[in-house]
């Protein structure tokens, strides 16, 4: 009987997690995403589109944030996490506000403002779910929210423009609709349980870092980070391409993309992506776990390939390659989500948080993002004729450069002596485990 009440315990935890981390990263995109439905056809500011001077905008701010948060996510003490999150999303808000009520184009600065705060907003919904047995179904879960939710607030934003609502308050007035709900989900955050006893011994304990204890994780596993981190970089430049102008690359591609179309697209690729890469917390070793992420993110930049080839021959349509490349593209950027980093600090037992190395990652890979709409703003190269050739010829190179970073990472992680498990699915290689120390106290299981 008590071993059935402990089941059913787990599993309505369980359940709980990923509804209220999926619900919450769900709605966050409802205040960042939905001006991307609106073309703002036209427009144009010192020589530079002002869509492109809006994405532009919104991303100089998301990604300074993942630099301010490798330090504050990583330092983020738990009892502060939920209160943190409503703060940034009101301050999110009240810049779509301001962005509707300023006129054209010093309105985009108020873009700068809105991305800054919702850039730490995945990582203190992570530090509810990391260092458990279910890590990777929780995340899992986690990451299926922004790959669904970027289709849905383009739906959503439609179909405000659709009803009357102008392009300028659009965002603000899509943002209203998400408010509420995201209030509830960060209400369940407050309630799930901190990791058990059981959690700890298996992932390991995760601490909050000092400055010091990220230089000194960084510095153990700089080799084999760095390929890492430049994958993981790769893939969200042409993921923030595909997201950010969707509707010019389905119009290019000769679809004529209906507001459903986002989000059909994103429904098939979540599916496939949660399913995946939520599977591996069935896998007790966590070098074994490790690896097996690292042949996901390989396959997926397989997938990517065979969309591409099999476009240019004739035999698909573009609903099927926006499909493939999305399952290609989110396959290995939420394998480093759930399993890479998360198994890598449950291996070798280091002292650090997950969100430490995602926003290590995330600021990266935005800098990357950013770097492409600047030249792309500057026209220094030409996209404006074709949106989806653009998309094709990067799509190429992120299945030629992740590919190589994936052989490289492998190849250092299975050669290099202190990584072998040994078999032992539960503790460090003996040249990772820590000094000795005082048995930290069981955590408070209460919510």
């Amino acid at each position: 009987m008590a071993t059935s009440q402990h089941n059913s315990r787990a599993v309505f935890w369980a359940v709980w997690s990923v509804v209220a981390a999926f619900g919450t990263y769900f709605c966050m995109y409802g205040f960042r995403k939905p001006f991307n439905a609106a073309t703002f056809e036209g427009a144009e500011y010192w020589g530079v589109a002002f869509k492109g001077l809006l994405v532009t905008s919104q991303l100089l701010g998301y990604m300074l944030s993942k630099f301010i948060g490798i330090k504050v996510i990583s330092e983020m003490p738990p009892h502060r996490r939920a209160g943190a999150i409503l703060v940034l999303i009101g301050v999110a808000q009240a810049a779509l506000v301001l962005f509707a009520i300023t006129p054209r184009p010093w309105n985009a600065a108020f873009l700068f403002v809105n991305g800054m705060p919702l850039g730490m907003v995945f990582g203190l919904v992570l530090g509810f779910l990391e260092g458990r047995r279910l890590t990777e179904a929780l995340t899992a879960g986690l990451c299926a929210s922004f790959i669904l939710a970027g289709g849905v607030t383009k739906t959503v934003g439609a179909k405000l423009l659709g009803a009357g609502v102008p392009e300028d308050w659009m965002p603000a007035a899509a943002g209203c609709l998400y408010l509420l709900p995201l209030v509830l989900g960060v209400w369940m955050l407050r309630r799930i349980p901190a990791p058990d006893a059981r959690d700890i011994e298996r992932r390991h304990e995760r601490e909050v870092m000092s400055g010091a204890d990220r230089l000194a994780l960084v510095k153990r596993h700089a080799v084999g980070l760095i390929p890492l981190v430049l994958m993981y970089m790769i893939l969200t430049v042409v993921r923030s391409l595909r997201d950010d102008f969707g509707v010019e690359i389905w119009r290019d591609l000769g679809y004529a993309a209906k507001p459903m179309s986002y989000s059909a697209s994103e429904f098939w690729v979540m599916l496939g992506v949660t399913v995946v890469t939520g599977l591996p917390f069935l896998i007790a070793g966590n070098g074994r776990a490790f690896f097996t992420s690292l042949a996901t993110c390989a396959a997926g930049f397989a997938c990517i390939a065979g969309a591409l080839v099999l476009l240019s021959a004739g035999l698909i349509s573009p609903f099927p390659f926006m499909v493939l490349t999305g399952l290609g593209l989110y396959l290995p950027y939420v394998a480093i989500h759930t399993t890479v980093f998360e198994r890598l600090l449950a291996w070798t037992r280091d002292k650090g948080n997950l969100g430490f190395l995602m926003y290590l990652a995330d600021a990266s890979g935005y800098l990357g993002y950013v770097a492409l709409l600047i030249v792309k703003s500057l026209k220094l190269i030409d996209t404006q004729a074709d949106m989806s050739a653009f998309f094709r010829a990067v799509c190429w190179l992120a299945v030629f450069g992740g590919g190589a970073c994936v052989a490289v990472a492998w190849l250092y992680f299975a050669t290099n002596r202190r990584y072998k498990d040994a078999g032992r699915p539960h503790t460090a290689p003996a040249s990772f485990q820590p000094a000795p120390a005082v048995a930290p106290a069981s955590p408070d299981p209460t919510p």
